[in-house]
């Protein structure tokens, strides 16, 4: 049996859990001063780390292309919110990058609800990362542990993916570069022997249970 008194992460598909928090930038609510925007928070093990701060930069420069897909970063650790202030200053003066996007000050509380607690290593969170939609769904959890940072281009990719994916169908693996059918998008699946038969006069189609068909501009 499941203990109740235990917080339980939010699972694909889920809402994301209501959050106020202090950020780098202010007060903020999640996923509520966010309404109609996609947002991706990714949480980081400490400030003054340097895996973290090449993943802070790496974010930083793909800012304009997330903001494009009308998709916000939100960085979030247990550090305070002071101490994610004097990063910040030190990113700009030392790497000349100037960290434009909040960085949350979790406490425990909500490390454990969002599952971002590292088994084993006290207070220190994971590598976790949250795709959110506009309406406060969660759509992609991915977990890297501290010794690996991410790949920030595959969280872009998985953006734009599910965008597209919302929008035309599903997308094959390593889209938009696919070995099989590049950047096409999969037909969804028949479901009548009729339709299976019209398949392959209507797109292209190895068979009529892999069908695709061009992606729209």
């Amino acid at each position: 049996m499941q203990d109740q008194s235990k917080p339980t992460m939010p699972l694909l598909g889920d809402a994301f859990p209501n959050l106020d928090v202090q950020t780098s930038s202010g007060p903020m609510s999640i996923p509520g001063d966010l309404k109609g925007k996609w947002f991706v928070l990714f949480s980081h093990p400490a400030d003054f780390t340097p895996v973290c701060t090449t993943e802070f930069v790496a974010f930083q420069k793909r800012k304009a292309d997330f903001d494009a897909l009308n998709c916000e970063l939100i960085g979030m650790s247990v550090d305070q919110v002071f101490s994610h202030i004097k990063w910040i200053e030190w990113i700009r003066d030392e790497l000349d990058v100037e960290i434009t996007f909040p960085i949350v000050a979790a406490n425990d509380q909500i490390a454990l609800e969002l599952g971002m607690l590292h088994p084993g290593k006290g207070t220190n969170t994971v590598r976790a990362t949250f795709i959110v939609d506009g309406e406060g769904t969660v759509r992609l959890i991915l977990y890297y542990p501290q010794e690996i940072g991410r790949n920030m281009d595959e969280v872009l990719r998985a953006v734009r993916a599910l965008q597209i994916a919302d929008a035309q169908g599903a997308v094959p693996a390593g889209w938009p570069e696919n070995e099989i059918i590049g950047d096409r998008i999969i037909v969804p699946p028949a479901t009548s022997v009729q339709d299976a038969r019209e398949r392959p006069a209507e797109y292209d189609c190895f068979d009529w249970w892999f069908c695709h068909k061009a992606q729209k501009q």
